[in-house]
């Protein structure tokens, strides 16, 4: 059984639940147990451990990041691409907002299977990337009102 078509179903629903803010249909796709490794740091955690932990991250980190842009596009550069139990993608996120440029966010992301429920989740960036993140927000993240926490493992213990 192909497991991209699954992750084609967790993509719109997650897409879904950012426009209405309604989480309850990104749950199923999720393990009781599933872990985030959520790969930005600044973005105020590095991992979250169990389902609730992470439907619990999604709103908190775009209400934080990406609601403060007047728009944000998702653009496939690669995958999906299925390997065993995983599949990986390499996408990028472009945000704008007057008063910045635009920012343009890529990353690879691997979704980790057990059935069709993901057990981990991985949100990669290249050090170049996190820098041009860590730079823009320091300068633009006051005119947007992005307020970044300290980094911490939700669900967990602080990591700091």
């Amino acid at each position: 059984m192909s497991l991209i078509p699954r992750f084609i179903e967790y993509a719109g629903a997650f897409e879904k639940a950012f426009e209405s803010d309604d989480w309850s249909g990104v749950a199923p796709f999720l393990a009781e147990g599933a872990v985030y490794e959520v790969g930005l740091p600044l973005l105020g955690a590095e991992r979250c451990e169990g389902r609730d932990a992470i439907l619990a991250w999604f709103p908190d980190v775009l209400d934080r990041f990406d609601r403060r842009f007047e728009s944000r596009a998702l653009v496939l550069l690669e995958g999906p691409r299925e390997e065993g139990t995983e599949v990986w993608i390499r996408g990028k996120a472009i945000y704008r907002s007057a008063g910045a440029p635009d920012l343009e966010l890529i990353l690879e992301e691997t979704l980790e299977f057990e059935g069709d429920r993901i057990i981990r989740l991985e949100d990669r960036y290249e050090s170049s990337m996190v820098a041009e993140v860590e730079r823009f927000v320091e300068r633009y993240g006051p005119t947007l009102g992005i307020e970044l926490k300290a980094s911490r493992a939700a669900g967990g213990s602080a990591s700091d």
